[in-house]
């Protein structure tokens, strides 16, 4: 009963549904085995540019927005080797963040969605096989957030370990990409003959295969996705971490290709786009510092479909993703003032080199306070500037676009 007591009525009702069909137990034998875990997360951005009109207009940079998003996730336990798998997601229609603009909208309810229901099966020594609808376990999309979209599609998902070497394989046969995501979205949402009611992408299925393992200190992993019709892609990464006396080490590097068809755009598949990324970071006692530097293509930028994948590199109001001929230049240094309090101060450079234009040079400097509460309960507040290069232009001339930007979020997991 003490874990029925922190579940809603509404996962209660789904996962009763999934442990007990004609069973006439009472529903407290029905969810006794059942598992519940999730997130509330609220945000709150505030950006006040000098031509906040720009950024008003794209919907991507709202001078004023609240952001709210309620994870829940209940695992049933249906025998020995099967186990009901059900995420419910209380936000938009991304699987991410429902946002409200102060300045142009009220006060409005937020619907409840089913955002994963999927068996897990256990039964085969070092194998665990996922079937129905589940998240997308690939570095170039996101499975679960707790305060971002998540991609999700329906299929099969298979992961054994054979000695040190861990392999995936998957394929779905349809997706949300067209709705969630950084990229395939975007497609969908403002080509002609591509909008939000269309969605062009999802019913593409997707293969995928990987391969991880370990070599001393060294996490290695190599992957390959194909998007019927759309994209083909690989990537491999290195991620290394390692003491030298008091200092902790950790650096890591990955490059990612990928070629798109004709279905993502005429003639999309005469150029080449790849992203590659390498970082170093060090920790002794309260202190800590990091460096990262990405670059991309100089046909294509685009390395992941999702902009907080692991083939990215992303910072707050900048990004690498999607950028051709581009160098991301992240940098931060923070200090544990206190076991509860992380102060840090963070600095990101975005250099593009854009065919028939001037080079950009676009940067946000800003600080954030990290305060955990409790184990359970914590946020964080961030302000600072960012800074657009030849951002717009007004009659007839190119100008800079300049502002400040916040940004205050709590999260309570349980």
């Amino acid at each position: 009963m003490k874990k029925f007591a922190k579940m809603s009525l509404v996962a209660a009702v789904a996962v009763a549904g999934l442990t007990t069909t004609s069973s006439a137990k009472a529903l407290e034998d029905a969810i006794k085995n059942v598992d519940v875990s999730g997130t509330v997360v609220y945000r709150y951005d505030d950006r006040s540019y000098d031509n906040g009109a720009k950024y008003d207009a794209d919907g991507t940079h709202d001078v004023s927005k609240n952001n709210y998003k309620i994870a829940l996730t209940a695992k049933a336990k249906v025998n020995e080797d099967v186990t009901a798998v059900t995420r419910f997601i209380i936000g938009g229609d991304d699987a991410g963040f429902a946002g409200l603009n102060t300045t142009t909208q009220g006060d409005s309810q937020v619907d409840v969605t089913l955002s994963q229901v999927y068996f897990s099966y256990t039964g085969i020594a070092n194998t665990t096989v996922n079937v129905g609808k589940q998240g997308l376990t690939t570095p170039w999309t996101v499975a679960v957030d707790s305060d971002g979209g998540e991609q999700t599609g329906t299929g099969i998902l298979a992961l054994t370990n054979v000695g040190p070497v861990t392999i995936a394989a998957a394929y779905f046969n349809q997706t949300n990409l067209g709705k969630s995501g950084d990229v395939l979205s975007d497609r969908d949402s403002t080509l002609a003959k591509r909008n939000d009611n269309v969605d062009t992408f999802g019913d593409k299925a997707i293969a995928t295969i990987g391969v991880m393992g370990n070599i001393g200190p060294v996490a290695l992993d190599a992957w390959y996705l194909n998007m019927s019709d759309v994209l083909d892609t690989y990537t491999v990464g290195a991620l290394a971490k390692f003491d030298i006396s008091d200092v902790k080490l950790s650096m890591g590097a990955r490059y990612t290709s990928l070629d798109l068809d004709d279905e993502f755009a005429p003639d999309a598949e005469k150029n080449d786009n790849a992203l590659g990324k390498v970082f170093v970071a060090a920790k002794m006692g309260i202190f800590d510092a990091k460096v990262a530097y990405g670059w991309t293509d100089s046909e294509g930028g685009i390395g992941a479909l999702d902009n907080s994948a692991k083939t990215n590199l992303d910072g707050w109001t900048l990004t690498l993703n999607n950028h051709t001929d581009a160098e991301f230049l992240m940098t931060s240094v923070g200090a544990q003032v206190l076991p509860s309090l992380n102060l840090a101060l963070h600095y990101n450079q975005l250099d593009q080199d854009i065919k028939g234009a001037s080079d950009t040079t676009d940067s946000e400097l800003y600080l954030q306070a990290t305060y955990q509460m409790s184990k359970n309960f914590g946020g964080y507040i961030r302000f600072g500037r960012a800074d657009r290069e030849d951002d717009y232009t007004e009659h007839g001339d190119t100008k800079d676009n300049d502002g400040t930007i916040g940004r205050l979020q709590v999260q309570y997991s349980f």
